[in-house]
């Protein structure tokens, strides 16, 4: 498991005008928090904390974040637990840490990859299904896998692996159904059937036959319930 140190400093105050400000200088705000103390507001530098986020590790990277103006434990072992990104931009918005024990075991989600091409694919024209993307795992966090890779070379046509196939190293428990599929080995023709199936349904549905007016007379409410003539100061405003 990789380690990667991160500099961060206390941030004063809260508020969406705070934080906007701070995004406006390349600072991404974040709290670091452990059940029973008290929960820390932080800003940290953009640059810094995506180079600490890509690693192979990726966000189950354990990091020594230094706080900067910290009363007390100025520097804290911690976990992401929730990023937050602009959906467009794919800029980092906020971040919680939680601070952990390098002793005491945890809950982590870890991608599952397959490693191989599948006999089914390669001679039968069939198509693999990656069902199961994801698992939930308990271990150490000096024990959590950068990734779990699953053979899928054997697999033929109408075969499955299932999460009690997976075999994982030692000390590393999945929290998953057991029999929860994770990959599966279909005829095209299948998967071509299901695809199709939606499209003849929706083609077999109502017409609507209610027009929207394109501009609501004034005080008459629109869709959304307000009157019109608010809605036309909003847009003036806005």
């Amino acid at each position: 498991m990789e380690f990667v140190e991160l500099h961060s400093s206390l941030r004063e105050g809260k508020g969406k005008e705070i934080s906007k400000k701070l995004r406006e200088e390349n600072l991404v705000p974040g709290v670091v928090y452990k059940k029973g103390e008290e929960t820390l507001s932080l800003k940290i530098d953009r640059r810094s904390l995506a180079k600490a986020l890509h690693t192979d590790a990726g966000e189950n990277v354990i990091i020594k974040l230094n706080i900067e103006g910290a009363k007390k434990k100025k520097e804290r072992t911690v976990i992401v637990k929730d990023v937050q990104k602009d959906p467009v931009k794919d800029h980092l918005l906020h971040i919680d840490f939680q601070e952990i024990s390098l002793t005491e075991k945890l809950k982590v989600k870890v991608r599952i990859i397959a490693k191989g091409e599948a006999v089914g694919v390669k001679q039968d024209k069939g198509v693999l299904q990656h069902v199961l993307w994801e698992a939930e795992c308990e271990c150490l966090p000096t024990n959590i896998p950068e990734k779990i890779e699953v053979d899928v070379a054997s697999l033929k046509i109408g075969d499955s692996i299932h999460i009690k196939d997976i075999v994982l190293s030692e000390g590393v428990k999945v929290l998953e159904n057991p029999e929860a599929v994770v990959f599966t080995v279909e005829h095209a023709k299948d998967i071509e059937e299901i695809v199709a199936a939606p499209a003849e349904s929706d083609a077999q549905e109502p017409e609507v036959i209610r027009e929207k007016k394109e501009k609501p007379e004034e005080g008459e409410e629109t869709e959304e319930g307000k009157p019109a003539k608010e809605e036309k100061k909003e847009e003036k405003a806005g």
